[in-house]
């Protein structure tokens, strides 16, 4: 039955859902006229809120394009491709090629949220490729779908912020450590939950009919690896291109340091993620000349993010400066009580994530709210800011923007997975919710 479901709701899905770039721009049209209407005598501050917030996620933006592009770079190593292409020969039948799909993608997410995009593309085309009945949307979707893992991962975006010096909230509720947020033991539980839970709901909408086979949908395309072969170094300047000892030894400056600095005592942030990554795709991919070359490749997947982040940066400032995110906490913290607190402010964050899908973007909103909110209450503020994590991570099951790079590497268009999502996103939803309410 759950079969026959999700492959109607899909259908729907494909017929009215439009681009990522339109719901981008109807997203800022929606908020734009909330704002005018809550604030009709104020146009002018609307107007110019739109327009500077626009910018003012610039240095984030960098980090998270960093955190994604340093993530597939170090994916296309030759050496993980081949053990991926290893791996999907596991895969026998249908059901174990979308369990198996989830599986790979949820410890990749875990490690890094851009090495997942990478390893869910090329186990779902490796495994597609060598089963003929396996219904490739489900597959891609089944990749994608363990994103909503990556709150509880390594990088995750709020857990890595508050655990960084300097934090814009640090005065209110210091650097919290990592250790109580992505390495606390409800995170773990939470995290392995949703493995357990979205594992059985996978297997059960295997189809059963309308199959698209991988070469039905990608007959016309051809294969665009993302590993950029070696030109034959024959000049002195390819020759320093492609050497690969400066690429082993930059990259092992990078490790030594970030070995350095754990040893030291620093804890995990975006900053080391990105070099420590960055480090490792140097070192393995060996010259400097595959690794730019690489780089710059896996970047075509990168420029719809960078195109509609900005947009996104600007609905945000529209909700804080227009009054409409407060009337939204507000309202959710006056029914709250303590046991509730984090609960309400998981779904808070859920349905801004909608409107706004940037976990540093919305925890720069939610979180000068909530967590003085959350102290008054007498609520741990490290257990507050993994809500919003957890909600900012559910709904990117609903909103496509996060997808878009996978998609780019596989070649399907969004209409294609997101009614599987869609239909994932419930039993998310109410796992977590459950969770949320015992743990935290």
């Amino acid at each position: 039955m759950l079969s026959r479901i999700a492959d109607r709701f899909s259908k729907l899905v494909q017929r009215f859902l439009p681009d990522a770039f339109v719901i981008a721009v109807l997203m800022t049209v929606i908020v734009l006229l909330i704002g005018l209407a809550m604030n009709p005598s104020e146009p002018k501050v609307i107007f110019q809120a739109w327009g500077d917030g626009f910018w003012t996620y610039l240095a984030f933006t960098m980090q998270m394009v960093l955190l994604l592009m340093t993530g597939m770079t170090l994916a296309s190593v030759p050496f993980i491709n081949k053990g991926l292409t290893k791996i999907a020969m596991l895969a026998k039948k249908p059901w174990q090629a979308y369990l198996l799909t989830f599986l790979v993608s949820a410890s990749a997410y875990y490690i890094n949220w851009g090495l997942a995009v990478v390893v869910g593309a090329i186990i779902a085309k490796e495994i597609a490729k060598r089963n003929e009945h396996t219904h490739f949307p489900l597959l891609v979707a089944s990749a994608y779908a363990a994103t909503v893992l990556f709150a509880g991962g390594m990088s995750s975006s709020i857990g890595l912020t508050i655990a960084t010096n300097g934090h814009f909230l640090e005065e209110v509720m210091g650097v919290i450590p990592t250790s109580e947020t992505i390495f606390h033991p409800s995170t773990f539980i939470i995290f392995f939950c949703l493995v357990f839970f979205m594992s059985i709901f996978l297997i059960l909408m295997t189809p059963k009919k309308n199959i698209k086979s991988y070469r039905t949908l990608i007959k016309q395309q051809e294969e665009q690896p993302l590993e950029v072969k070696m030109e034959k170094p024959d000049t002195p300047a390819l020759w320093l291109e492609y050497t690969p000892s400066l690429g082993m030894i930059i990259g092992g400056v990078g490790i030594i340091y970030t070995i350095i600095s754990f040893s030291g005592g620093r804890d995990l942030d975006l900053d080391i993620i990105n070099l420590f990554f960055l480090s490792l795709g140097l070192f393995f991919h060996r010259s400097l000349g595959q690794f730019a070359r690489t780089f710059a490749n896996v970047s075509k997947s990168i420029s719809p993010l960078i195109l509609q982040f900005p947009f996104y940066a600007g609905i945000i400032a529209i909700l804080s400066s227009s009054g409409l995110g407060q009337l939204i906490i507000d309202g959710m913290t006056s029914v709250a009580s303590p046991n509730t607190f984090n609960l309400f402010t998981y779904w808070v964050s859920g349905f801004i994530n909608i409107l706004a899908p940037s976990g540093g973007g919305q925890w720069a909103l939610q979180g000068p709210l909530q967590i003085p909110a959350a102290i008054e209450l007498g609520v741990d503020p490290a257990k507050t800011a993994m809500a919003v994590a957890w909600g900012d991570a559910w709904t990117n099951l609903i909103q496509p923007f996060w997808a878009l790079p996978i998609l780019s590497v596989v070649g399907l268009h969004i209409r294609d997975i997101m009614g599987y999502c869609i239909l994932l996103s419930t039993v998310v939803g109410v796992v977590t919710s459950v969770l949320i309410f015992f743990l935290y």
